[in-house]
């Protein structure tokens, strides 16, 4: 989400140098709508990114294609434009987001940080999202400072491209290139609306560039093509845009707010095609304020989720009203030293030469990689973590992992004669209570058998053999679907520590061991619907924990976090939880027993 070069577009052959007022307002209602969506309102505010990626398409081509009719486009001196303006201050972002959380965040959350960091520094932190957290709307984003730069690497993964085709296709066929992108374009969006995983269609670039070459289709097609009613088409496409970025109506789908915002945007960008450029003084869009907003929207995109992340992670995971406006003047305030310090100054060339740029940047981001290669190496641990019980000489990776990946071991079938032979299947919320149970002191009692994927003959096989069954939150119509026996089944419950354990360890009270954190009220809610369809059959892990305020304890009594993620049980977590329900295993089993009696 940049800005691409100067504001210049190709409007009429007379202006089409002269600067544009109306897509910096664009630039502002869009980062302005970005920055809502991750204070966490305005649902459908991420769509500003859209409309940027349109922006940016749209003022691309029509600089190289104008600098082609001029004899004068150098795809490197294109490939140095890029560098001066986006590398810089997304370096400085990069430092300032590694050096925070070096001294303030666990080592999961560290061991992720670095692998952003590399990720940003080679524009691929959108490949880097799409194979790890998958969701874009996944609360674990929240707390991630770099979580933002995806759109970096799609828009730099489009500029590496692009240019390239220009130059080869649009210098020697300048015909064929306006039908070339066109189809290319259909192709994209076709791939768009085929069925996809959500997270591949929002982060990867062939899902993505449909809407950049749509602002490249409309620079040149429209580009010698002149509007008589220019503000009036530009006042009805921003009114559009700002409901569909800022208006919640239910009956519409995701797919036409999409669609909706990308057209929207062109509209306002054809717009500018008007014969006088006064025309277009769109007072939504080209008001000072709007302006100045779109001026520094790259600072403002780059720094806000930085400064949202590291407050979620070191203070609190919602935000008071004071806190939005403190928040917000201070990436107001980040935003304008950066234009003023980093922006401006590193794209004009007579005061920072090429030689300087590169050598810098060359140094900075080598020196950011190493660093964050090194942490990463240490999966995030350089002290020690008496909360987690590990230490500066325990780094290691997947140190939780290495924990319940034991229950691979126990994917069997039973062969014991004189145990109670108990099941247990589903996901990583199953497994967590199969740990429960093998740190129970029933242990010695039972043969365990746990299966995460469904294979039917294996399924049958063992619900047949097993004595009891466990499955963690299930859904009906999978109890219906696996035929289920339910005189078998115990159903367990779900469970909540919070959004991220950053904010209880960054904590200075004296009370810092007695830390517990609200159940969400989606979690309340399930567990309580839970518990009137299943009686008896229930295992309630929040009531056994939670108290009359809702709320649940973060550490166990030994002082250990009960999980690591907030979603999985840590080893003092499933001890933890053994202890609780040390009566309610063993009354399961005796029950198992008296039957077969």
């Amino acid at each position: 989400m940049t800005h691409a070069e100067s504001n210049t577009e190709p409007a009429s052959p007379t202006h089409r140098a002269e600067y544009r007022s109306d897509i910096d307002g664009l630039r502002a209602i869009s980062v302005l709508a970005v920055i809502v969506f991750h204070f966490g309102y305005l649902p459908h505010g991420y769509l500003g990114v859209d409309v940027f990626f349109v922006i940016s398409g749209y003022l691309i081509t029509g600089i190289i294609r104008r600098e082609q009719d001029e004899g004068k486009f150098s795809i490197v001196q294109f490939y140095i434009r890029r560098i001066r303006r986006i590398l810089p201050l997304t370096t400085v972002a990069v430092i300032v987001a590694l050096l925070s959380g070096l001294f303030v965040m666990l080592p999961d959350d560290l061991e992720n940080l670095s692998q952003s960091v590399i990720a940003t520094n080679f524009f691929s932190n959108n490949i880097l999202l799409a194979i790890t957290t998958r969701n874009y709307w996944d609360v674990a984003n929240e707390y991630k400072p770099l979580m933002h730069t995806w759109s970096l690497g799609v828009e730099e993964q489009f500029y590496f491209l692009y240019p390239l085709l220009i130059f080869t296709v649009g210098k020697r066929y300048k015909t064929w290139f306006l039908p070339l992108l066109s189809v290319m374009a259909i192709v994209s969006f076709v791939y768009y609306l085929l069925p996809a995983y959500d997270y591949q269609k929002f982060y990867f670039i062939q899902y993505r560039f449909w809407e950049l070459a749509s602002g490249g289709i409309a620079a040149i097609a429209f580009r010698n093509k002149t509007f008589k009613q220019g503000k009036l088409f530009s006042l009805a496409a921003t009114i559009l845009l700002v409901m569909l970025l800022f208006v919640e109506i239910p009956w519409l789908s995701q797919q036409f707010y999409l669609i909706g915002s990308v057209v929207a945007g062109l509209a306002i960008l054809v717009a500018g095609n008007a014969r006088e450029l006064s025309a277009v003084n769109n007072p939504i869009l080209a008001n000072r304020l709007a302006v100045g907003i779109g001026k520094i929207s790259f600072s403002l995109y780059m720094w806000h989720q930085i400064f949202l992340a590291y407050f979620r992670y070191t203070w609190a995971q919602k935000f008071l009203p004071s806190e939005l406006v403190g928040l917000s003047l201070l990436i107001l305030t980040a935003s304008i030293l950066s234009y003023c310090l980093i922006e401006q100054p590193f794209r004009d060339k007579q005061r920072v030469s090429l030689k300087t740029l590169l050598t810098g940047l060359l140094c900075l981001i080598a020196a950011t990689s190493l660093g964050a290669y090194l942490v990463y190496q240490r999966a995030g641990i350089l002290r020690d973590y008496p909360e987690l019980g590990i230490s500066k000489s325990d780094g290691q990776h997947n140190f939780h992992e290495q924990y319940n990946e034991r229950i691979k071991q126990y994917d069997k079938d039973f062969s014991a004669k004189d145990k109670i032979k108990v099941l247990v299947i589903g996901d990583s919320y199953s497994r967590d209570w199969a740990n429960v149970l093998l740190e129970s002191s029933s242990v010695k009692d039972i043969e365990l058998s746990y299966l995460q994927w469904f294979d039917e003959g294996i399924l049958d096989r063992r619900m047949e053999q097993a004595d009891v069954i466990f499955y963690s939150r299930p859904r009906q119509e999978q109890v219906q679907s696996l035929t289920l026996p339910r005189e078998k089944l115990w159903v367990i419950g779900p469970k909540y520590f919070g959004e991220n354990n950053g904010v209880f360890y960054n904590y200075r009270g004296s009370d810092y061991y007695k830390q517990r954190t609200n159940i969400a009220v989606e979690f309340l809610e399930e567990n309580v619907a839970m518990s009137r369809k299943w009686g008896t059959k229930f295992v309630d892990l929040l009531s056994k924990v939670g108290d009359q305020k809702d709320s649940v304890p973060v550490f166990t009594p030994e002082h250990k976090f009960i999980s690591q993620d907030c979603r999985h049980f840590t080893i003092f977590g499933a001890q933890y939880f053994a202890r609780l329900f040390e009566q309610e295993i063993a009354a399961i089993l005796q029950g198992v027993k008296k039957k077969a009696e």
